[in-house]
């Protein structure tokens, strides 16, 4: 039971293929971004503060970034989590992991508050459009650009050859980067076929709207934006089959 993971190669692509290994599925590991750095650092002036990723906790920890009496906010559990053990203090978890989530969790208190929102150069405009929206003054600092790294298409060879049970993409550069790399190989009608042949999972909604717009079925959205909830679905569904 092959099934691909796109997590980048910083730790959680080896975190991605335990955690398929233990749902006894044979991992295929094909990173699809890589971090690139911007040096920029959040501001210390907020009234909150939000982090999207645990890439840009890792790097605001680095550069010994501190709350002060900022109130900080995590986009999902494992963003949370990492800011915990770097040792920031997390006031704010919305229940719905998303974009749309965390403005909801803070409508009632942005009007006229200061928000910082450090994450990457492909963060959603549904954060600082709703943030905006609900009165908030909103400043974006990009931490890290991502990036296609180089080599990354094993796994649309292999959806080409129809080797592929499944695939979990965790983001909407995650299957970009997947038919830009299948484009290269000149595999991406081939391979787009054989991914409709077994079971894709996506991380969440705007990850499973990028994939259905280039002819890829999804068949699971878990309730959980997180990869251990996602690997679990997929492998199920391909059980289930």
């Amino acid at each position: 039971m092959k099934i691909a993971a796109f997590r980048p190669d910083d730790g959680r692509a080896a975190d991605a293929a335990a955690v398929l290994r233990d749902l006894g599925a044979e991992p295929v590991l094909d990173p699809m971004l890589a971090v690139e750095p911007t040096g920029d650092t959040p501001r210390t002036d907020a009234d909150f503060a939000v982090f999207t990723s645990t890439s840009g906790v890792e790097l605001l920890a680095d550069a010994g970034w501190t709350a002060g009496e900022t109130t900080v906010c995590a986009i999902g559990s494992s963003t949370a989590g990492a800011l915990r053990e770097a040792g920031y203090e997390v006031d704010v978890v919305p229940g719905e992991y998303s974009s749309a989530g965390l403005v909801d969790a803070l409508a009632d208190r942005a009007d006229g508050a200061r928000v910082e929102v450090a994450r990457s150069d492909h963060g959603s405009d549904v954060l600082l459009d709703g943030l905006e929206s609900a009165g908030a003054y909103v400043h974006e600092t990009v931490l890290y650009r991502l990036v296609r790294p180089e080599g990354a298409g094993s796994s649309a060879d292999l959806a080409a050859r129809g080797q592929l049970a499944g695939a979990c993409f965790t983001a909407s550069m995650t299957v970009e980067n997947f038919l830009a790399s299948a484009d290269e190989r000149g595999v991406r009608v081939p391979a787009v076929a054989g991914l409709n042949g077994g079971v894709v999972g996506c991380i969440g909604e705007p990850t499973r709207e990028r994939a259905e717009r280039a002819g890829i079925e999804v068949d699971v959205v878990p309730d959980v934006a997180e990869f251990g909830a996602l690997a679990r679905t997929v492998v199920e569904r391909v059980r289930d089959r």
